[in-house]
C-alpha cells in the first residue's frame, strides 16, 4: 500500500478530482447550499471542525450525513438537550462483578464524524466534555486518557432564532471551531427545485446511489498536498495583518478599535491559513491568493472576536468588524 506522503506527491490532479466528486454527490442531496458544502469539505481537508447556524430546515443536518455518505468512516448524530450527561457523549465505565474490574463503553464521540445537533442546548460540563475532544483529540474518563480517531471532525449546529433553554458556548470552546458558518434561506428557483427533489424522493423507497466512498487514506494525502502549496511571503503578511488588525485596530481605524473588546487569538492565524489552502487547492491552484483569505475570513474570526459594550449597544455585529476590517488592512 502507497503511503499518504506517495499519494499526495504521485496523484494531487486525482485527489482534487475525488474531492470534486465527492462535492457533487453532496451536492445532488443538499440544493442551494454550494457554500455549505464547500466549507464541509474545507473542515474536512484543513482537520478542522464546523460551526452552522441556521434557522430550522436548512439542511444542516443533511449535508453532514451526506458528506458521511461519502467517506470511509462512521458517523453518529447526538441531540444535544439540557439533561445530557458527559457520559452520554464520552462514554463512561461499567462495572464487571465476574471480575470486580471496570470496562469502559466508548461514547458517540468515538465517531469519525459527529453532528452535534443544537450544541448550544448542554450545559457547561457536557461542553467541556466536548471541548476536550475538539482541541486534544482525546478524552479523559477517570484516570485513562483514550485517543480518538485520526479522522475526527465535529459539526456542531445551532439555532439563532429560538434562545430559550439554551447555554451559550464559552469563548474558549468557539475559539476550537475551525469555522463558524451561517447558513441563509435558498432563493425561489432553488426552492422550486428542493420540491421537485422532494417529489422524487418520495416516489421511490430506494437509497440515493452512491459512488465508491473516499478512503480515509486518500483523506489524510490530500491534506498533505494542501501543505504543500505555495504562500507568497507578501500573501503570508497579509494574513498575519488581518489577525493582528483584530486586536491592533486602533493602526487602521479608531472607530474600528471602539467596537472591539478581545481580538482574534493566534489560532486564527493558523485556521485562516489552513482553510486558505483548502479553498486553493479545491480550485485547482497550486497557490494561496488574497481572495482565499478575504473569502474565509468571516467564518474564521466571526466566532473569534468579541465587541465592546457601546458597539453592541449600537447594533454592530462581528461580521460587520470583519468587513470593515477587510477594507482597511492594505491588501497585496
Amino acid at each position: 500500500m502507497q503511503s499518504t506522503e506517495a499519494l499526495a506527491t504521485l496523484e494531487p490532479e486525482q485527489l482534487r478530482q475525488d474531492f470534486q466528486r465527492l462535492r457533487r454527490q453532496v451536492a445532488q442531496q443538499i440544493l442551494g447550499q454550494e457554500a455549505l458544502i464547500e466549507r464541509l469539505l474545507i473542515a474536512l481537508l484543513a482537520d478542522g471542525h464546523l460551526l452552522v447556524e441556521g434557522a430550522p430546515g436548512l439542511a444542516k443536518t443533511k449535508a453532514i450525513k451526506a458528506l458521511a455518505s461519502g467517506l470511509e468512516g462512521d458517523f453518529h448524530r447526538i441531540q444535544f438537550t439540557p439533561d445530557l450527561l458527559p457520559a452520554d457523549l464520552t462514554g463512561t465505565e461499567i462495572y464487571r462483578p465476574q471480575d470486580g474490574s471496570f470496562r469502559f463503553e466508548p461514547g458517540p464521540i468515538f465517531h469519525n464524524l459527529l453532528l452535534a445537533d443544537e450544541v448550544n442546548r448542554a450545559p457547561a460540563k457536557v461542553q467541556s466534555a466536548l471541548l476536550e475532544a475538539m482541541g486534544e483529540r482525546q478524552v479523559t474518563i477517570g484516570r485513562k486518557t483514550y485517543p480518538l480517531p485520526r479522522l475526527f471532525l465535529v459539526m456542531a449546529t445551532q439555532n439563532p432564532i429560538e434562545q430559550e433553554g439554551t447555554y451559550p458556548l464559552p469563548e474558549a470552546q468557539l475559539d476550537r471551531f475551525l469555522l463558524h458558518v451561517r447558513v441563509d434561506y435558498p432563493d425561489q428557483a432553488t426552492e422550486k427545485a428542493i420540491l421537485a427533489l422532494s417529489r422524487r424522493e418520495a416516489r421511490t423507497s430506494a437509497p440515493a446511489r452512491l459512488e465508491a466512498p473516499l478512503t480515509q487514506q486518500r483523506i489524510f494525502a490530500a491534506r498533505q498536498a494542501t501543505l504543500d502549496l505555495y504562500l507568497s511571503p507578501d500573501v503570508e503578511d497579509y494574513l498575519i495583518q488581518l489577525v493582528i488588525a483584530t486586536r491592533q485596530p486602533v493602526r487602521y481605524s479608531n472607530e474600528l478599535a471602539s467596537w472591539l473588546r478581545f481580538g482574534a487569538s493566534p489560532r486564527a492565524t493558523l485556521a485562516l491559513d489552513r482553510c486558505a489552502r483548502a479553498r486553493a487547492w479545491l480550485a485547482g491552484r497550486d497557490y494561496v491568493s488574497p481572495e482565499d483569505l478575504q473569502d474565509l475570513a468571516p467564518d474564521v474570526l466571526r466566532h473569534r472576536v468579541l465587541l465592546s459594550y457601546e458597539a453592541e449597544a449600537e447594533g454592530r455585529t462581528p461580521d460587520q468588524f470583519v468587513e470593515a476590517l477587510l477594507r482597511a488592512v492594505p491588501v497585496p
